[in-house]
């Protein structure tokens, strides 16, 4: 796909200007009337030799300092639930799942089991331990570390809704 040397200028100052590829896409089809595929419109960036610019930078996220990467996690318990587009607690390693309460707490796995979408552990109010994860079909799974464990009904329930809001962080 050939644009003009015009339209290749318009297109890198659109890329220049902080456009992102989906909106970048869009435009060229309504500017220049060009349908392109996402891999057609990365070939196209590619060729106009301009690597687009993030708006907003990435935050890091900041690491424990006894942890590794790989062993941080985030936990959530009743008392410092996410509000809705609120703030996100600080990671903390996997062996401080346990509430403070003995209420149910979830968290997160730093590194996403092999075949799932997401993953973690989950303690339950009894001190009772369980991996769960999420399966690339979407379906959900749950281990427990003692053999033929089930937790208790409003454990379930708590679990739930805190492994909803966790699901709704990573954009699921």
């Amino acid at each position: 796909m050939q644009l003009t040397e015009a339209q290749a200028e318009q297109a890198r100052g659109w890329l220049k200007d902080g456009l992102k590829l989906s909106d970048f896409q869009k435009r060229v089809e309504k500017e220049f009337g060009l349908r392109l595929t996402y891999m057609d419109t990365r070939l196209l960036v590619d060729d106009l030799r301009v690597v687009p610019r993030d708006i907003e930078p990435p935050k890091a996220a900041e690491a424990p300092e006894a942890a590794g990467p790989a062993a941080t996690t985030q936990t959530f318990t009743p008392g410092n639930l996410p509000a809705q587009g609120g703030f996100a607690p600080a990671p903390v390693q996997q062996a401080a799942a346990a509430a403070p309460g003995g209420g149910v707490s979830v968290t997160t796995d730093a590194i996403t089991r092999p075949g799932a979408l997401a993953s973690g552990s989950v303690t339950f109010s009894d001190g009772q331990k369980a991996q769960w994860y999420l399966d690339q079909t979407g379906r959900f799974g749950m281990v427990p570390a003692q053999r033929g464990y089930r937790p208790s009904q409003p454990d379930v329930q708590e679990f739930q809704a805190l492994l909803d809001r966790e699901l709704q962080k990573l954009g699921y």
